[in-house]
């Protein structure tokens, strides 16, 4: 099973991860981060396809897609 992390640290909330996944398993947290944005967070994990969409627009390089061999699953 692919997974998604957030950098909740690094992501400013710009919901440019939100448009584009197909799935539609992202959102943005209702807590903020160090730098008062609301990061994103993957709300259905067992859904991911492990695209990477996700990862190819995010602006901030916040987000990373395991697959296979460390995936966790």
């Amino acid at each position: 099973m692919p997974q998604v992390l957030f950098n909740e640290e690094s992501c400013k909330g710009c919901k440019l991860c939100i448009t584009v996944c197909p799935k539609k398993i992202i959102s943005l947290s209702s807590e903020v981060n160090s730098h008062g944005f609301h990061p994103a967070k993957i709300t259905g994990a067992e859904k991911c396809t492990g695209c990477g969409f996700c990862f190819l627009v995010c602006p901030d390089i916040a987000i990373t897609v395991l697959r296979g061999e460390g995936a966790g699953g």
